[in-house]
């Protein structure tokens, strides 16, 4: 009999990899634009549609690669932000094809920015362009250095109902010198993200491509009801710190139908940094992700923490799929992170060529001070895992290390397959679990050998932001700029 083929979406993440090798990312051809000529109407799917619509044209912008568009970039945003207050029925700030060099800039309420397929905006790579703000209180100081951080390339603060969409255009940060001055200790601050939105409620954040972000690639936080769905995100993966989606003290998250090739986790949940993020105390809970593929070969499929001080609970992913990655789902913690992860489920994985499939440590040397407190130990407990299938490991099944004297504990696993690429005396490594296991190959260590029903805990209520649909909005361009004011539709 003929050998089967593999699954479309394995041979994509497979030409995916190999694209990831080179020293920076390149986004992969583009669907045809939608959008028609000026003056005729087209459509695109959102949660909210806008009366209002304007090109970035409109403000003076040239989409020739060089010319900076940073001042036409935030005189559209100030001129369309006359329509995000109650009433106003809310704009549509429309980016033509081209490249469109810009410096960060900031968003509005009740705004989208929409990028037509063949729109690539492009960060400025002069570092004296992108303004240094203060850390984040729940971390008390940059991640890279002590200090305050650069600004996010698109960002916004105190945003209700933002989006982000397009025909599958192209954010892309030009992280190559951001690395190249970070490895070389050359930086002062913190690197920024390509879009970080903070205290914000309505995020939506859909058909686009990022590339190359500086570090992170989309951070929400301190923010809720969020949707991502349907964004490809390259970087290579050899590249320091670009994470795909970071939601951090975030509630309400629906992650879907996401592809991510990363030099760092491809979905990592954080929630503050030792007693930065004890003292503000705000969790990330209510998070799904599902059908995410992953490329990250020095990194987790979903990380949970190491940044967890204000708690991490109800995370749950299903109809996973894993290429060339060094672990599945890994919890990372430490003594001084204090707070809790807990409920935690995946199921329906799919995962080759691992390094290992399951990655708990609960030593994770990572402080932002040593002003934590040791009293301060977190709580991991009621980890699920179920219909897991890992092929190709080549390093061990799983190691699973809690803390001495704080053991992670209620871990379940049912129906879970690791295929060796060799066999290994000791596949499994563990310290300081306790939990159960069904149908486990190869046979989990002794903690974890406790007996059940054969089937892990799933939810099966319904959240909140899976009630969020989009709808097909509709708009029309100018046939031409307005002639003083820059107009709208």
């Amino acid at each position: 009999m003929a050998a089967q083929m593999p699954p479309l979406h394995i041979l994509r993440v497979l030409l995916l990899l190999v694209a990831a090798s080179s020293g920076t990312a390149s986004a992969r051809r583009h669907v045809p634009p939608e959008a028609g000529p000026a003056g005729e109407q087209s459509n695109y799917l959102a949660p909210t549609c806008r009366e209002h619509t304007a090109s970035l044209t409109d403000f003076g912008g040239a989409g020739d690669g060089t010319t900076s568009n940073t001042a036409a970039f935030q005189k559209a945003v100030a001129h369309l932000s006359q329509y995000s207050g109650e009433g106003g029925g809310g704009s549509m700030l429309y980016v033509p094809a081209g490249k469109w060099l810009t410096a960060p800039f900031n968003l509005t309420s009740h705004f989208t920015l929409f990028l037509h397929a063949d729109a690539v905006i492009l960060a400025s790579q002069d570092i004296t362009e992108w303004p240094v703000i203060d850390p984040l209180p729940s971390y008390g100081r940059g991640r890279d250095h002590a200090g305050g951080r650069y600004t996010s390339l698109i960002a916004g603060s105190n945003l209700t109902d933002v989006v982000i969409t397009g025909n599958n255009g192209t954010i892309d940060g030009q992280g190559a010198t951001w690395w190249s001055k970070y490895k070389s200790g050359k930086l002062k601050y913190t690197r920024g993200y390509l879009i970080e939105l903070m205290h914000s409620d309505t995020i939506f954040i859909s058909n686009v491509t990022l590339l190359n972000s500086p570090a992170w690639n989309i951070h929400p936080v301190y923010s809720r009801n969020i949707v991502i769905q349907g964004v490809t995100i390259l970087a290579p993966t050899k590249s320091p710190n670009t994470d795909g989606i970071n939601p951090d003290s975030c509630s309400q998250v629906r992650i879907e139908d996401c592809y991510v090739v990363s030099g760092d986790d491809c979905v990592a949940i954080k929630s503050g940094w030792d007693e930065y993020g004890i003292a503000v105390g705000m969790p990330s809970e209510h998070i799904v992700v599902r059908r995410l593929t992953c490329v990250s070969p020095t990194s987790a499929v979903i990380a949970l923490g190491s940044e967890m001080s204000g708690g991490i609970s109800d995370v749950r992913a299903e109809d996973i799929t894993a290429v060339g990655t060094e672990s599945a789902v890994r919890i990372k913690t430490a003594v001084g992170r204090g707070a809790y992860v807990r409920d935690v489920y995946a199921r329906r994985m799919t995962l080759i060529g691992m390094k290992r499939v399951f990655w708990m440590t609960g030593d994770y040397k990572s402080h932002p001070d040593d002003k934590y407190d040791p009293a301060a130990v977190p709580v991991v407990e009621n980890i699920s895992y179920q219909d897991v299938v890992a092929t190709g490991v080549w390093k061990e099944a799983a190691r699973m290390e809690g803390i001495q004297g704080a053991p992670f504990k209620g871990i379940c696993m049912a129906n879970v397959t690791a295929e060796m690429t060799k066999a290994r005396k000791v596949s499994w490594n563990c310290a300081d679990v306790e939990g159960v296991s069904a149908d486990v190959t190869p046979a989990p260590c002794a903690p974890l050998q406790g007996a059940h029903g054969g089937a892990c805990p799933f939810p099966t209520d319904k959240l909140a932001i899976d009630e969020v649909t989009v709808q097909r909005c509709s708009y029309t361009l100018p046939r031409a700029p307005a002639a003083a004011v820059p107009g709208t539709n």
